[in-house]
């Protein structure tokens, strides 16, 4: 995607939404980031989440006319003003569509949307025309809202979470909230990082991009952008487009020399996140619309598409900014990644063991996604929840497992049935070699290869 339209900008891109929903993908950006326009919001769509377009929707007028793909522009102020009623709209708004059972059908959309240095809540009954959910719009006041701001249903703990950027003493951070209705919101609080020493001074942490997993609901993922301000330095000097950075740098030294990639973190809670500090998608080996402040922030939503290798099973789709800030337009990358791929237990020819905390399942059969090397091995044991082993589940008992699937089953000398195991506490113990794990599943003969993609 590029954003070449003049009421578009050279930065709209750093707060985009994709989503797949139901015959069609959606994607809802920024606009008017550039050249002193008013900030606004754009609509894109797509059949198969790789090419899109950006349909004149006739809704707001800009240069004159409304043969233009802008959803979000200006609202009529409410009837009874509250202090303070700003009546444009922010550039920050991350629509989604509620799956929320109670949800009435004139608020079937929702997003949070930046207003009057607070959050504002829209509604939608068809992602196309918006209008404030109440009223008295602004629900949410204290943080730092400068960057995207989003809010999803959680529908493991029946509640609407809120997630935007805050500072954590010196560094740039990370809050998050929760309500019942979307519109009152509990206490904001930072978020938890135990293991890691971030934020700091070499990844603060600017967007999240956190949302719950549509394959496994229960986990929250996160796709943060790291910010890093490097200085001046041979190795700064040695990057693509040296003038454009002096540019930057010379209305301020951080323009042109603060650095941004994407990192990945995951969380059962939605408060306490595993972050790991190694980038999930790097600047990369190009000379041109990288490596530079506001490129690599990663899009909200995750979506399933095609793969170009027709025989191979669809992939997920990421994309991420490049071109920030620089000449008339910005664009969107999009990157894929296998299901579930996101991390990985990984072992070299030379192996290695993990094993898994006490752990109860429904289901008969043990299915792992996995990649190995043509001479690889993944083996699996069922323990007791002591590490006792179990008869016939024993590392010798089991098949060796190899080759490159979404959904491989583990067999032992006696077949694959786990019926009998399951409901009682076990421990899996796995060996690999060669060979990357990415996701385990107990599953019911049958039930499985169901469709995922949906919000």
């Amino acid at each position: 995607m590029v954003f070449d339209q003049p009421w578009e900008g050279n930065a709209c891109a750093a707060s985009a939404t994709v989503l797949f929903d139901g015959d069609r993908y959606r994607m809802y950006y920024a606009g008017g980031m550039t050249k002193g326009n008013p900030t606004l919001n754009c609509y894109a769509e797509s059949k198969d989440g790789i090419h899109w377009v950006k349909p004149e929707l006739g809704l707001f007028e800009y240069g004159g006319s409304k043969k233009n793909n802008i959803t979000l522009g200006r609202f009529t102020p409410p009837a009874e003003p509250w202090d303070g009623y700003a009546d444009t709209i922010g550039s920050y708004s991350s629509p989604f569509k509620d799956p929320n059972p109670n949800c009435k059908p004139d608020e079937r959309y929702k997003a949070i949307y930046h207003v009057n240095e607070g959050l504002g809540a829209l509604k939608s009954a068809d992602g196309i025309h918006w209008s404030p959910l109440t009223e008295k719009n602004r629900c949410i006041i204290k943080g730092a809202f400068d960057s995207q701001n989003l809010a999803f249903w959680d529908p493991i703990r029946g509640e609407y979470r809120a997630y935007m950027r805050s500072w954590n003493g010196n560094w740039r951070d990370i809050r998050t909230a929760t309500s019942k209705d979307f519109f009152n919101w509990t206490e904001l609080g930072n978020l938890e990082y135990p293991g890691s020493k971030a934020p700091n001074a070499r990844q603060q942490l600017y967007t999240n991009q956190v949302i719950s997993y549509y394959r496994a609901p229960h986990i929250l993922l996160g796709f943060p952008t790291r910010y890093t301000e490097r200085g001046w330095s041979e190795s700064m000097r040695a990057l693509p487009e040296l003038e454009a950075r002096k540019l930057r740098s010379a209305v301020s030294d951080r323009f042109g020399t603060a650095l941004t990639d994407g990192l990945f973190m995951s969380s059962r809670d939605g408060r306490k996140f595993r972050l790991w500090s190694e980038a999930f998608i790097r600047p990369g080996l190009r000379g041109t619309d990288n490596w530079a402040y506001g490129d690599n922030y990663q899009t909200w939503g995750l979506v399933e598409t095609k793969s170009a290798n027709p025989d191979a099973p669809d992939e997920i789709s990421i994309t991420a900014t490049e071109g920030y800030n620089l000449g008339e337009a910005n664009k969107l990358r999009r990157f894929t990644i296998r299901q579930d791929g996101f991390v990985s237990m990984q072992a070299s020819f030379a192996g290695g063991t993990f094993t898994t905390k006490p752990i109860t399942y429904q289901g008969d059969r043990l299915v792992l996604n996995f990649s190995t090397s043509a001479a690889g091995i993944i083996r699996v044991a069922i323990q007791e929840a002591d590490g006792k082993p179990i008869d016939g589940f024993t590392l010798d008992d089991c098949n060796e497992v190899f080759g490159d699937t979404l959904q491989g089953t583990v067999t032992w000398k006696h077949g694959s049935d786990l019926g009998k195991l399951a409901g009682r506490p076990i421990r899996l113990h796995v060996t690999l070699s060669d060979a990357d794990l990415y996701a385990f599943q107990f599953v019911a003969t049958g039930l499985e290869g169901h469709d995922h993609r949906g919000p």
